[in-house]
């Protein structure tokens, strides 16, 4: 028996890196999924690997987008008839540099899908199955979002956002609804690839573990808190660093 038979999620940006990790998880646990991203393309072959329409159905669109938003749910229902847990992994990083050389038109943009894109997933989740139902929300957040981040400030302060937003929600969506964060350090995904790419060795001493993050790693902890071993946990924030805040690290 896997600890997710049964139950049906949602992943948000999981055409790969962490958001493909953890719909990996949840699937190599016994749960259905819909994954989405911006191209089909990818999603399709995502699906593929994690096991094609019996286990998982692909919808693209923008995460911020409310109507690509209700069809992700009006399909999940129709293919497998919950929608139990959700995970707000999507997120962009349009803009690096000083806070006084930030567009502001990037960095509207930069709030719309990290959080308040966010809300609306839950918003449409929680309408389409959880408010009657329960279920259990994980949102993907950053060290970023607890610490000063050099080139990254604003994104940070959209993590910081979104970590707030966790707080209210497990506080208003409780009892029948979990909502948990969780903060990864760098991460070797395609998205994070500016932050180590030719230098990731050095980086990798910064951190008591000495090395980057695995998308596993975060998976595994998400799968964790989307679980009924996490029972009696909502509105916390799992920092998964390596260690490196402990150490002084600032990325």
């Amino acid at each position: 028996m896997g600890r997710f038979d049964g139950k049906v999620a949602i992943v948000t940006g999981a055409s790969r890196g962490i958001g493909f990790a953890i719909a990996q998880r949840l699937v190599a646990e016994g749960a259905r999924v819909c994954v989405t991203a911006r191209k089909q393309e990818d999603l399709d072959e995502a699906v593929a690997e994690l096991g094609f329409k019996n286990q998982a159905i692909g919808v693209a669109g923008r995460a911020d987008d409310v109507e690509h938003q209700a069809e992700a749910m009006q399909r999940t229902l129709e293919s497998f008839g919950s929608v139990d847990l959700l995970v707000n992994n999507a997120g962009i990083n349009p803009v690096y540099g000083a806070m006084l050389d930030l567009d502001l038109t990037a960095a509207r943009k930069t709030v719309e899908v990290n959080c308040l894109a966010a809300i609306s997933w839950v918003q449409q989740a929680h309408k389409a199955w959880m408010g009657e139902h329960g279920g259990a929300i994980v949102n993907i957040a950053s060290i970023a979002g607890i610490q000063v981040a050099p080139g990254i400030g604003f994104y940070g302060a959209t993590k910081a956002m979104l970590v707030h937003i966790t707080q209210q929600l497990a506080v208003e969506l409780g009892p029948n609804v979990r909502v948990n964060a969780i903060a990864p350090a760098v991460v070797k995904t395609q998205f994070a690839t500016a932050l180590y790419e030719g230098r990731e060795q050095q980086l990798a001493q910064q951190y008591p573990l000495k090395r980057l993050g695995e998308p596993q790693d975060i998976g595994s902890v998400a799968a964790f808190l989307l679980s009924a071993d996490a029972a009696w946990i909502t509105g916390q924030l799992v920092v998964v660093d390596g260690g490196v805040t402990l150490a002084g690290g600032a990325e």
